[in-house]
């Protein structure tokens, strides 16, 4: 719409909220939401035609109520939003825009909730290491009913038997009675692709109505930040399909005979990509994360002992282990890998509800660093 020679666009401003400790067992996911709201902003036409409205330093900051989103006091409440990262926006079109916030306190110090600062700080000091990281995010889709969306679109009851046929026959497979929400992952691929997301992959997964998608190699602040925009907009074109997506590790429960989700984490560095000293600088990862485990368990991921089991292609939670084409392992070596001596390790602890702010900050401080941290 133009106006004045101005061009009104729609920003849709998005953020993580607090930890909401007031859910329960029974809710789909027990972590930080993500939360978004549109502000309508006035652009010179030939801004946009030369994409400049996409320079998030031409965004204006903004702020909401952090009392409604656990970030707050009622009698203190306001909270800013600093965009840091800007995209196309694949559901309204151009030249609508998405942004990515780091929340900020009041008087303009980082929020305690802003996860994303640290990685920052962590991205410039560590930038000579040539740090790659790409996530495999996993999720499983239920019905509004709370029933999960294979169960929901065959009719099939949770508690009876014969109930849903094992797993193994979903694992990217094709046919109305494998595959279930495929509409939601074409049209998000696409999103992600309109948006100019680094998506280089889906695949549908293990346990019916359970798929993936993969964001990177992209250097860790930019992959974390694509990885979040990526999860809003998967729960978003879900609105659309009356499709909710769950993050949750286990989302069938700790006994059951049903994978969980995860969100494994590619990593490499200059070093360990070297044809000179790449097998040593991997060696020396794994033992780094090794010695940092527990550290590295509690911020993989809330919930993520129902899922870290020692099943279904998992290590236990209280076990560390590293293996050559190992899914049992919790660092796998990928066959390329280790017959190359040089590449990327692929950490498979982190739950899929997992915030990849505090999972590269993790990853970073144990293998570039090379102590533990502070979880």
């Amino acid at each position: 719409q133009e106006r004045g020679g101005m061009v009104k666009i729609q920003a849709e401003y998005i953020w993580l909220d607090g930890q909401d400790k007031k859910r329960q067992p029974g809710n789909f996911d027990q972590r930080a939401e993500l939360r978004s709201k549109t502000k309508i902003l006035d652009f010179d036409p030939q801004d946009i035609s030369n994409r400049l409205h996409l320079d998030v330093a031409k965004i204006p900051e903004w702020g909401f109520d952090g009392s409604s989103t656990n970030q707050a006091e009622g009698h203190f409440s306001d909270c800013g939003l600093k965009p840091v990262f800007v995209c196309s926006d694949p559901i309204r079109g151009t030249p609508n825009i998405l942004v990515l916030c780091e929340v900020m306190n009041s008087d303009g110090t980082p929020h305690a909730t802003n996860t994303r600062h640290r990685l920052a700080q962590l991205d410039k000091g560590y930038a000579y290491a040539n740090i790659l990281m790409g996530f495999e995010q996993e999720y499983t889709l239920y019905a509004l009913s709370g029933k999960p969306l294979a169960w929901e679109m065959t009719g099939k009851d949770l508690m009876s038997e014969p109930t849903m046929p094992a797993q193994g026959r979903y694992y990217t497979g094709v046919g109305a009675d494998r595959i279930f929400g495929r509409e939601l992952m074409e049209r998000h691929t696409k999103a992600c692709l309109d948006a100019r997301l680094e998506i280089c992959g889906t695949n549908w997964e293990v346990m019916p109505g359970q798929a993936e998608y993969q964001i990177g190699p992209l250097p860790p602040l930019q992959a974390c930040d694509h990885a979040w925009v990526a999860r809003w907009l998967i729960q978003r074109i879900g609105e659309d399909l009356g499709i909710v997506v769950s993050f949750h590790p286990k989302p069938m429960g700790k006994d059951a005979d049903w994978n969980g989700a995860g969100m494994h984490t590619n990593i490499s560095t200059g070093h360990m990509m070297s044809g000179e000293c790449g097998w040593g600088a991997i060696e020396h990862a794994v033992e780094q994360l090794k010695f940092t485990h527990k550290e590295h368990i509690k911020v993989y991921g809330k919930d993520n002992e129902l899922r870290l089991t020692g099943k279904h292609e998992t290590c236990g939670i209280d076990e560390f282990r590293c293996g050559v084409s190992d899914r049992g392992a919790s660092i796998r070596i990928p066959m390329n890998t280790a017959r190359n001596k040089r590449g990327y390790i692929e950490d498979r602890r982190p739950a899929a509800n997992a915030d990849p702010y505090l999972v590269a900050t993790a990853q970073i401080e144990t293998i570039c660093g090379a102590v533990g941290f502070s979880a």
